[in-house]
């Protein structure tokens, strides 16, 4: 074990010998934007230095996962998909934590490496001291006390152990327990790890203003609005359209279903500005579900050959490409500006006026939409069309939302207990949904491929297979219904849910009504 130590400068009370020249290294830190990585306890770090790039991934102990050096003049281009990167041992490593999201540099940073050696009485070395004065570049710029670690020569253990006993008394010495990348971040004011805009994070208090809780909720969800509009413009990774719809999609959820608890006119004012950047951003998203899942679209073939769907493919990216461009327009529009600016005004300007508690609003939403989701889903036959399980499927989805948002009123096991019940029968009706959806794009799209004649009769043909294994995936998840609705409105999941719609005190909960909630 290394015994990294930090100081503002070495003491000279050791018999020290140079150990060489300084020598510089340019280290780059990637992560993904949801730190990924970090959160793995993996650090991935691009050192330049005498010419030669390496990138390599160490874990919690800096101990080393796997290296691998890049050709001379040949450094990637960050952001970049770890699929461009050399296949090999770090790829392979980086693949199943980062997935489909974009390796990006999250911290820059010049070092000044000096090494001094240790020497005992006998002016025999025992330890190497390698000095690292580290000035961070980017996300800011800063300088990072001197780090120290003592490297141990081989057969002196016991006397580098002393040394660096030796150095750590030596005052305005501290041990090290931060990472270089820590420490770079550290120096900057940031918080490795930490991702803006979760709603279901927000702390509530059962006594807060209905209205003030609100207030937090919506603005977290305008952070991450606004903190994943760059990387969509900039088309890094998927991930970021991903982020900014789920964001408009429970921003839209709150004020349908909240919105009565916030000043008179407000929901209506902004909920078809919302609608508005919810259809802006839904051609891009369909493409790019369809582009991710076309190489498992095309593992599937049994008749087909894989090969028979590339003109598909192609045509999936051109669409996919004319979309982004409409997207990232809006997304820079006077009208976007506007939209953010004037809803995070609107936001700071609510004071709460109604006597109506954080608890009781819950209560009364909860209780609504599960009495909801239940009517709509028991009306449900086998004769049924699939636009009734797709209402379904809306209805269980705003009750999600409510459970979550809501989610620090409640106690944590029933809470997680109630959403996996939940979470069951949505995956159930998602299945059906995607595949009647996808179903009727693949249609659409054989249509305009004909229409352009960019479809050879070999494409048509698989994408006639695929469009038959969607209508087998239909009907398995529409025969696994009936049990999954069976289960969500069995007798324990109701006692669940209406335990979650019973939060506030019962002297409150008393004269709880759909006007109180207001």
């Amino acid at each position: 074990m290394l015994a990294t130590l930090t100081t503002a400068g070495v003491s000279s009370t050791l018999g020290w010998a140079n150990g060489g020249p300084v020598r510089t290294r340019r280290r780059t830190w990637l992560d993904t934007f949801d730190w990924r990585l970090y959160r793995s306890g993996l650090t991935l770090e691009q050192v330049t230095s005498g010419g030669q790039t390496d990138l390599v991934l160490t874990d919690r102990e800096g101990d080393v996962v796997a290296a691998q050096r890049l050709p001379t003049g040949r450094k990637p281009g960050w952001p970049a998909l770890t699929a461009e990167l050399p296949a090999g041992r770090l790829r392979a490593a980086l693949e199943p934590i980062a997935g489909i999201r974009a390796l990006l540099p999250v911290a820059r940073a010049v070092s000044k490496l000096a090494e001094l050696t240790a020497l005992n009485g006998d002016a025999k070395t025992v330890a190497r001291l390698s000095v690292d004065r580290m000035a961070v570049t980017f996300p800011a710029r800063a300088s990072v006390p001197a780090r120290l670690t003592v490297l141990p020569v081989r057969g002196y253990q016991t006397q580098a152990d002393k040394v660096g006993r030796v150095i750590g008394g030596i005052p305005g010495v501290a041990a090290g327990s931060n990472s270089p990348l820590e420490a770079a971040l550290a120096a900057t004011g940031c918080v490795p790890g930490s991702v803006p805009g979760k709603a279901s994070a927000v702390e509530l208090g059962p006594d807060m203003p209905a209205a003030r809780a609100l207030v937090g909720i919506l603005t977290t969800l305008l952070d991450s609005m606004e903190v994943n509009v760059p990387g969509t413009i900039r088309d890094i990774d998927t991930e970021f359209l991903h982020d900014l719809r789920v964001a408009v999609r429970w921003t839209r959820s709150v004020l349908k279903l909240c919105g009565d608890a916030l000043p008179d006119g407000l929901a209506a004012t902004y909920a078809p500005e919302f609608r508005w950047l919810g259809d802006l951003t839904t051609p891009t998203r369909d493409l790019d579900v369809f582009l991710l899942g076309y190489p498992a679209m095309a593992a599937r073939l049994v008749a087909a050959d894989k090969t028979d769907l590339v003109p598909f493919r192609d045509h999936l990216s051109r669409s996919r490409a004319e979309s982004y461009r409409v997207l990232a327009a809006g997304l820079r529009s006077t009208r976007f500006t506007r939209l953010r600016a004037g809803w995070r005004a609107a936001l700071g300007d609510i004071r709460p006026v109604r006597r109506a508690t954080v608890a009781q609003l819950a209560d009364v939403k909860i209780a609504a939409a599960h009495a909801k989701a239940l009517r709509v889903g028991g009306r449900i036959t086998p004769a049924s069309p699939p636009q009734s399980l797709h209402d379904l499927r809306k209805r269980c989805k705003e009750l999600r939302y409510l459970v979550e948002m809501f989610g620090s009123l409640h106690d944590p096991a029933r809470r997680s207990q109630a959403v996996r019940e939940l979470k069951a029968l949505q995956d159930c009706l998602g299945e059906f949904q995607d595949a009647e959806v996808q179903r009727t794009e693949v249609r659409a799209f054989a249509v305009a491929m004909m229409a352009e004649r960019s479809a050879p009769a070999e494409t048509l043909l698989a994408m006639g297979e695929i469009a038959a294994g969607l209508a087998v995936r239909q009907a398995r998840a529409r025969d696994q219904f009936d049990g999954r609705f069976a289960d969500f409105a069995g007798p324990s999941s109701r006692r669940r849910m209406a335990a979650l719609a019973n939060t506030a005190s019962p002297a409150k909960s008393a004269g709880r009504s759909r006007t109180a909630a207001r």
